[in-house]
């Protein structure tokens, strides 16, 4: 599985405003409280975990899971450089949440059917698995026409991963919306940076052709919406 070792750096997705509201919607939809003990598969630099940490002034220290480690991840976390399936083979403890977000579709299938079984057999009894994907329907990522190509290719994995979990666990679905406001100029440096796992495959003249589509296709501030397809999955 690759690393995607920016999508947390410097994006609107690290900003303190989409950290807020991303943890707002956490606190409210999985009733979390002090005592609540929480696992982030994929957690990047931690950020959204420390956040919460401060938040509800967690009793326990969140863990945070992911294949890369990070020099400037959240001291308020305790990490471990590893993946999700890897890491339950030592694990002796149960959690109220596990987050899996925006890192399901990295996974092969049999991959994702263990991930989830797992998951489920580590929940205390009142527990809850929540995973977010970028909503399949009237996505709003701005992108170039090989990025474009790329992101509806994933969106069609996420599509039929998204249907597998409904399919085969008690769910509830809920949507998650940021509306964002950014420059052009830090949006090509995010590109640039490869900050979404659908341009970690470009090369060099992929990327330069795509920033200059870009730059002739949108205004100096790009407004859209990030929305997040949220499948809650109960014990």
């Amino acid at each position: 599985m690759k690393a995607i070792k920016n999508w947390d750096n410097k994006t609107w997705l690290s900003s303190k405003a989409y950290i807020n509201s991303f943890n707002k919607f956490l606190i409210k939809n999985a009733n979390l409280k002090s005592n609540s003990k929480i696992l982030d598969i994929g957690c990047g630099r931690g950020k959204i975990l420390g956040n919460l940490s401060t938040k509800l002034k967690l009793e326990s220290r969140p863990i945070g899971i992911d294949i890369e480690s990070h020099k400037d991840k959240n001291k308020k976390i305790f990490f471990k450089k590893t993946d999700g399936i890897n890491f339950f083979k030592s694990n002796n403890k149960r959690f109220d949440l596990i987050l899996i977000k925006q890192t399901i579709h990295l996974l092969k299938m049999r991959e994702i059917k263990k991930l989830i079984k797992l998951c489920k057999n580590n929940l205390l009894p009142e527990g809850q698995i929540f995973i977010f994907a970028l909503d399949p329907a009237r996505n709003e990522i701005p992108t170039f026409k090989k990025m474009h190509l790329k992101l509806q290719q994933s969106l069609s994995k996420d599509k039929k991963i998204i249907n597998y979990i409904i399919k085969t666990n008690k769910c509830i679905n809920k949507k998650f919306i940021y509306k964002v406001k950014i420059k052009k100029q830090k949006y090509l440096k995010m590109v640039k940076d490869r900050y979404i796992s659908t341009l970690l495959d470009f090369n060099l003249q992929d990327i330069e052709k795509g920033c200059e589509e870009i730059r002739l296709k949108f205004q100096n501030e790009i407004k859209f919406r990030d929305k997040l397809r949220c499948i809650v999955i109960k014990k």
